[in-house]
């Protein structure tokens, strides 16, 4: 897995252009049953994949907390909203609440994450290659396949299934 996860980015910068293209053609043509294929997608590469032994996003990104995500967390360790967020984030340049720090504060040495069940909705939805209307996250997919070795295959495996 360690070497699969040093060669991704560059995997991912060689399929950059090929990528972009093919997102810029699915952006003016999506198919009708896109939402259905990404999910079936989704579902084969995830039967395949177990997050615990890689988990890179953990690793190398922070997600974007939302305010539901900020009071459940903080309920979860019974602490004020405004506690958690000095304690753990800071606002970003999209004036968004974000992680101080990577590599996750909440992630173990297991890979495990110690907040789980109440963990943030884009940590829930990463890396979003099954969410509705794909075609307009094509962006935010660019940059996973370059950080998640599962959605660099969905994404190839997409490019072969749809021919646009």
């Amino acid at each position: 897995m360690q070497r699969m996860l040093e060669n991704l980015p560059n995997k991912a910068r060689k399929k950059y252009t090929e990528n972009k293209k093919f997102f810029a053609k699915l952006k003016k043509r999506p198919p009708k049953n896109l939402d259905y294929i990404m999910q079936e997608l989704h579902e084969e590469e995830f039967a395949k994949t177990d997050c615990l032994t890689c988990a890179n996003c953990c690793k190398t990104t922070g997600p974007l907390f939302t305010q539901a995500d900020i009071e459940r967390i903080a309920k979860h360790f019974k602490i004020k909203s405004s506690t958690f967020i000095a304690t753990y984030l800071r606002v970003d340049e999209d004036q968004d609440h974000v992680l101080k720090e990577v590599p996750c504060t909440f992630l173990g040495a297991d890979n495990y994450c110690s907040i789980y069940e109440v963990r943030p909705k884009a940590c829930r939805e990463y890396p979003h290659t099954n969410r509705k209307k794909f075609q307009q996250i094509t962006d935010l997919t660019l940059k996973n396949v370059a950080i998640c070795p599962a959605a660099f295959n969905i994404v190839e495996a997409m490019k072969r299934k749809m021919v646009l």
